[in-house]
């Protein structure tokens, strides 16, 4: 397996990554290889359109009606 060396990170990471490793029960290095690899081999995030797409069609189109003023607004989907 490659080796990565990073240099000239800032005191305040080392330290952030050290309590969140040592709050995970893991080394520092093996933290930074759950960081590594969640960035940019994680999964992918899905579109807003596959977000609505894998929405379950539930209710009824009158369940959606706006009311204004006490009174519901004609069904615009009939």
């Amino acid at each position: 397996m490659p080796d990565l060396i990073v240099r000239g990170v800032d005191e305040a990471v080392v330290r952030a990554l050290k309590v969140r490793a040592g709050g995970r029960g893991r080394s520092a290095e093996a933290e930074h290889r759950e960081i590594l690899a969640a960035a940019l081999v994680g999964p992918r995030r899905l579109s807003f359109a596959e977000v609505l797409a894998a929405m379950p069609d539930v209710g009824d189109d009158v369940d959606f009606a706006r009311v204004q003023s006490g009174r519901v607004t004609p069904d615009v989907f009939d």
